[in-house]
């Protein structure tokens, strides 16, 4: 089987199960175009009830990929990793590595057939945490939150902080994911259906109704070590109507700042705190941006993608202004970051809107670029990421390109955390 890169790629369990899935899906809607055909011709009207028939059925579909996908319990399952991963995480040589598991001071993992040893996703944080002592947050700093944005979607914004997520954890970072997008793409990638799994008092939506004032009620465990969640639904939708009531009712009340203070325990507890926004700027990714510490945008080498990248920042500038400035007050960011995302090697327009990017946003570009590769979109149809991703099960040369380019990510990430941290830690001691 080929790929659209013209790679041979084994087909695996998962997928032929989801190919399955989706041929069943086809034909049974075949079979229901040609019973509907007659009645068509007569009436070509879709009625309310042809609507909510039309939700519950894509709803059932989407509820046996689920299930199919993440056989046998529904619900996601952490990866694995070998010798040579857990290595490279912990930035150890391979006769290092031997050394510390013959110590034995350390999870030595366990042995599988063809005597390879593999570490579970909890070991290998064990040795992150170990291994990278010095790397990780100083007691007397706060978790660093960042926030990631674009107007527009389909530009892999979720997926990016999902991935960043899982690679900082598996760096021994504890890290808290917050999804503020009402579609709960995010909440999905980690294997939980935002319409079935979740109810309106797990979101953030009692934080912005004001029935809550820390965000600790809505945190849940993952199927990832080292990564809780507040997951979103779409009722989160209310929001939009539920800040600015408040804000007309209360004479002292700020709706941009409801999740800055709301995750201000959180605060203490975690190391890094990871805000996937919605496509759109809406009140809850104004909370978003302004509880940031750092912000990410990944931004495809598009010529619309970059267009609507400037009027993003001219709408989110004229807000700030209006909010912040004019109120006598100031908001800083530790860093701002434009990932390219996307990129297509053999497409020759993006060259030229790669220069546009780099002339407009200059050193907030990030020196590296996410690839287009059939990986992300295997992953995607998984419901995971390029870390959830069995490396035997794609073209080794595919995963490598995807894998190296969001480790990148997460290394420059890491590092503007630390600076973070070190300036938090200077600012209490007056220096």
């Amino acid at each position: 089987m080929q790929n659209l890169e013209g790679e041979k790629r084994e087909e695996t369990p998962k997928s032929r199960a989801l190919t399955h899935n989706l041929t069943l899906a086809q034909k049974f809607a075949s079979f229901q175009e040609k019973c509907m055909t007659k009645k068509k011709l007569l009436d070509s009207r879709v009625s309310l009830e042809d609507l909510i028939a039309t939700s519950s059925r894509v709803g059932a579909v989407i509820e046996s990929v689920r299930s199919t996908m993440l056989a046998p319990n529904a619900r996601k399952r952490p990866p694995t990793f070998t010798t040579n991963q857990v290595a490279t995480i912990c930035g150890l040589e391979k006769a290092q590595m031997d050394y510390r598991i013959k110590k034995c001071d350390l999870p030595i993992g366990q042995m599988e057939l063809g005597h390879r040893r593999r570490f579970p996703l909890s070991d290998t944080r064990v040795w992150a945490k170990n291994v990278r002592a010095k790397h990780m947050r100083p007691a007397s700093a706060e978790a660093i939150t960042i926030a990631v944005a674009n107007f527009k979607g389909g530009v892999t914004k979720t997926t990016t902080a999902v991935t960043l997520a899982q690679g900082l954890s598996l760096r021994g970072h504890n890290v808290l994911v917050i999804d503020t997008d009402p579609q709960g793409s995010m909440t999905t990638l980690f294997g939980v259906l935002p319409d079935v799994d979740v109810s309106d008092e797990q979101t953030i939506l009692p934080l912005c109704f004001g029935s809550e004032i820390s965000i600790d009620y809505a945190i849940q465990s993952t199927y990832w070590s080292g990564i809780d969640i507040v997951p979103a639904n779409l009722a989160l939708y209310s929001a939009e109507f539920a800040l600015p009531s408040r804000q007309k009712e209360e004479s002292s009340f700020e709706f941009w700042n409801v999740l800055t203070h709301g995750i201000d325990i959180a605060r203490t507890k975690y190391d890094v705190i990871i805000i996937d926004t919605s496509p759109s700027l809406s009140y809850l990714t104004i909370n978003s941006l302004l509880a940031a510490d750092g912000l990410i945008m990944p931004l495809p080498p598009s010529t619309l993608d970059f267009t609507s990248s400037g009027q993003f920042w001219n709408l989110f500038n004229d807000l700030t202004t209006n909010l912040i400035t004019n109120r006598g007050k100031t908001k800083s960011f530790d860093f701002v970051d434009v990932l390219l995302a996307r990129v297509d090697s053999n497409d020759s327009s993006s060259s030229v809107v790669r220069e546009w990017i780099t002339a407009g946003y200059a050193n907030m570009v990030l020196p590296v670029e996410i690839p287009k590769t059939s990986l992300t979109a295997s992953a995607s149809a998984e419901f995971g990421t390029v870390y959830d991703t069995d490396p035997s099960s794609i073209n080794a040369r595919t995963y490598r390109r995807a894998f190296d380019a969001y480790e990148r990510v997460v290394e420059l990430v890491e590092e503007q955390i630390q600076t973070a941290w070190n300036r938090q830690i200077g600012e209490k001691h007056g220096s």
